[in-house]
């Protein structure tokens, strides 16, 4: 017994191993215990969930920057290839292969185009081209559509479809629509006369729309050329601009000229249209 209780009194005294100290202490260590390990994880997740967000931002950013200026570069380069395909046919058969030289001749071709038809003989030719046109079924009704699209964007001011742009109420009251003034007519009544103009209302890019004669009165006019409208409509409305001014639609009405020639009898010019009037009673 006495043997028994001196060993058992020399292993209190006797201290603790080096190894089993480490190990209790790792344990009792807070950084090793499960709510430590798992704090640790959240957050290399929320790291890694912050620079995937940074990372795809930027990416998307990049992408907003160089798409417009990539599929810019893509169209200008087809259709330099598109005009230049027109003329180089003829000088590779004459041994000449150049890069451009097509699309130079395309484009003075077209200039002297536009110069010849400007004169009384080419007036005449394209006259004289557009009534066999006409003839063909099929062919008739597309270059009318396309005669009226180019019309409406010429740069000759007395040959455009589209005469200013319009901004009326459809297709109910608290919506707009963008339209373009096509022309002004005068609707006679029993009540009276009533000036009304003629709006085309595109409902699919500029090829298809809707006519509505609407009083002049009930037409905003906003400070917008016909050139900025038709960008505004092919662009989806992006092109827009954020303020707009509606300008008063009393300067802006069709011209009128009134000649009285005596007290029964009045005549009116509008847009080259002369109209007479009886003010007798």
């Amino acid at each position: 017994m006495g043997t028994r209780e001196r060993d058992g009194d020399l292993e209190r005294l006797i201290p603790l191993s080096i190894t089993d100290t480490a190990n209790r202490s790792n344990l009792s260590s807070p950084y090793n215990s499960p709510t430590a390990s798992g704090a640790g994880s959240a957050g290399k997740e929320a790291f890694s969930k912050v620079i995937r967000s940074w990372a795809s931002k930027k990416f998307m950013t990049g992408c907003v920057i160089l798409l417009p200026l990539a599929i810019t570069f893509y169209i200008t380069w087809w259709f330099i290839h598109f005009v230049d395909g027109f003329f180089s046919p003829i000088y590779s058969l004459l041994g000449i292969d150049m890069f451009g030289l097509g699309f130079v001749t395309s484009i003075t071709f077209i200039f002297l185009v536009g110069v010849f038809m400007s004169s009384w003989v080419g007036a005449s030719l394209l006259s004289l081209g557009e009534w066999f046109i006409r003839k063909m079924p099929l062919m008739s009704y597309i270059y009318a559509a396309s005669k009226q699209i180019s019309a409406a964007i010429s740069p000759d001011q007395s040959s455009q479809a589209f005469k200013e742009v319009a901004i009326v109420r459809h297709p109910r009251i608290g919506e707009y629509a963008f339209g373009f003034i096509t022309s002004t007519i005068i609707l006679r009544k029993s009540s009276g006369s009533e000036e009304l103009c003629c709006v085309y209302v595109p409902t699919n890019h500029l090829y298809l729309g809707d006519i509505f004669l609407i009083n002049s009165k009930d037409i905003m006019r906003p400070n917008l050329s016909v050139r900025e409208g038709i960008e505004i409509v092919i662009s989806g409305g992006m092109s827009i601009p954020k303020i707009m001014t509606i300008m008063d639609s009393q300067f802006i009405m069709s011209p009128r000229v009134v000649t009285v020639r005596d007290e029964d009898e009045a005549t009116i010019e509008l847009e080259g249209t002369t109209l007479q009037v009886s003010t007798g009673i």
